[in-house]
């Protein structure tokens, strides 16, 4: 059986966190570790996640890129995982993710979120002004499905093999579309409905939070340069599915004991209390 680790950046999110790190908990297929990296909280989050048995690791330079990747850095795990503090993932959200990646050449999977409160209204705002164009655009945009960073999980293979491209220095880039852009476009990246988790309304809950959401996006396709660019990810895309160009072998991943399955597109237990205290 695989171990997974889980890493969750956070920033004064404590009332948040908790149901992130209950839901962990409750996961059927048990979680090696949990990662919290702290990014410079002022409030209770430190000590929430000391209490609920996470590693706590303190990044006191501040950017989300630079959290997470500090926390994938250390994750012990063979596959990683990374929720945002907000991230309510169902019980077999884990079990579901490890399942998707035992599938051959599988690099990384991702579902999108929903928001947990809020009805019919809320849900339908939400799908279509947020998470579908998300997924709609970036797949467009990438030549594959992008990563969703409050809900996806990769080898640890995949994040090795990529780390030293992460622009993990740079405070305006858009964490999880700078890491998409990073995996090759003909690397097989799952996206499910079976990896949805709950989420905060906060992308929606303003226009300057919407305005840097996509400031931040734009200026991630901007540094990446050639990387970035469509036209180029979906030629390689066409030249490996017509054998002009070889399939990538980008990683050794350990073949999980799960068998493959069809899954539908979109565009444990507690761990061992360890940990810094919080300075």
């Amino acid at each position: 059986m695989p171990q997974v680790s889980v890493v969750v950046p956070v920033l004064d999110d404590a009332e948040h966190l908790v149901r992130c790190l209950d839901a962990l908990a409750a996961q059927t297929h048990s979680v090696h570790e949990v990662v919290v990296v702290d990014n410079g909280s002022t409030d209770r989050s430190v000590e929430v996640a000391l209490a609920a048995g996470a590693t706590v690791l303190h990044e006191p330079v501040r950017g989300i890129a630079r959290a997470s990747a500090r926390g994938y850095d250390h994750a012990a795990g063979d596959v990683i995982a990374r929720l945002d503090a907000d991230s309510v993932p169902p019980p077999g959200w884990v079990a579901e993710a490890v399942r998707l990646l035992a599938r051959p050449d599988v690099v990384a999977v991702t579902g999108p979120g929903r928001p947990a409160r809020g009805g019919t209204v809320l849900r339908t705002v939400w799908n279509g002004l947020y998470m579908g164009p998300f997924f709609a655009l970036m797949w467009s945009a990438l030549g594959r499905p992008p990563l969703f960073g409050s809900a996806m999980a990769m080898h640890r293979d995949t994040w090795a093999a990529i780390r030293s491209r992460a622009h993990r220095d740079d405070p305006e880039v858009h964490d999880d579309v700078d890491l998409s852009m990073q995996l090759d476009p003909a690397w097989h990246v799952v996206a499910s409905r079976s990896l949805t988790v709950e989420v905060s309304a906060r992308p929606l809950s303003s226009a300057t939070s919407a305005f840097v959401r996509t400031r931040r996006a734009f200026h991630t396709f901007r540094v990446n340069g050639r990387r970035a660019n469509p036209v180029r990810r979906w030629a390689r895309r066409g030249r490996v599915a017509t054998g002009v160009s070889p399939a990538p072998r980008p990683i050794e991943v350990s073949r999980l004991a799960a068998p493959p399955a069809e899954t539908a597109r979109v565009p444990a237990p507690p761990v061992a209390r360890t940990g810094t205290a919080p300075r």
